[in-house]
């Protein structure tokens, strides 16, 4: 596998508005939760360190059959070991294991990717998550555990088109992280006069 040219602006924050709702459900996610068929995308993993004391180490993504993934994205402080089957263009991801992080409680172990998939349906990913006290999770319950598998839905279209949905999720993100710099900003000025 090659590594993922540079990700553009656009793209990064779509995934950091995205990283945030992985963040908030506190679950192993795989986002965009929906993505059109046939069609290369980027893709983020989040998996949040819940354990306190501890951190996270170790991530392995096992990829369901027919999630074709491209390039990746470099992720600092990790290193990747990809397991696939054929070579070069022609490879297969079967299996994917970041190690050497160190990921503190309440943050997130996160990894890019573009990948599409091969027709429409529903997606599963298992992810196992190992901890610096030698703890383990596996991510790969069903919907309703404290576990649940990552799932990625993939439809025949997205409706107005994956160009104008991904331009209403970037100016969501837009609009969040500019109420968050303004209120961050509010509060360092601690009550000053504006004049």
């Amino acid at each position: 596998m090659r590594a993922m040219p540079r990700v553009s602006v656009v793209a990064a924050v779509a995934a950091t508005a995205l990283i945030a709702v992985a963040a908030a459900s506190a679950h192993a996610v795989l986002s965009p939760v929906t993505a059109q068929a046939k069609v290369l995308e980027y893709f983020t993993l989040a998996v949040p360190t819940e354990k306190d004391g501890a951190t996270t180490t170790k991530i392995v993504l096992t990829v369901p059959s027919g999630f074709a993934i491209d390039s990746f994205q470099p992720a600092p402080g990790w290193k990747r070991d990809v397991q696939a089957t054929g070579s070069g263009e022609e490879a297969i991801v079967q299996k994917v294991t970041w190690t050497g992080g160190a990921v503190p409680t309440a943050e997130d172990s996160v990894f890019g990717f573009l990948a599409s998939t091969d027709s429409t349906g529903a997606y599963t990913f298992q992810v196992e998550q190992t901890y610096s006290d030698g703890t383990v999770v596996d991510w790969n319950g069903a919907e309703s555990s404290d576990t649940p598998a990552p799932v990625v839905t993939a439809v025949a279209s997205l409706g107005g088109g994956s160009s104008s949905k991904t331009l209403e999720y970037i100016a969501i993100a837009l609009g969040a992280l500019g109420l968050v710099a303004g209120g961050a900003a509010l509060a360092s000025r601690g009550g000053r006069s504006l004049a």
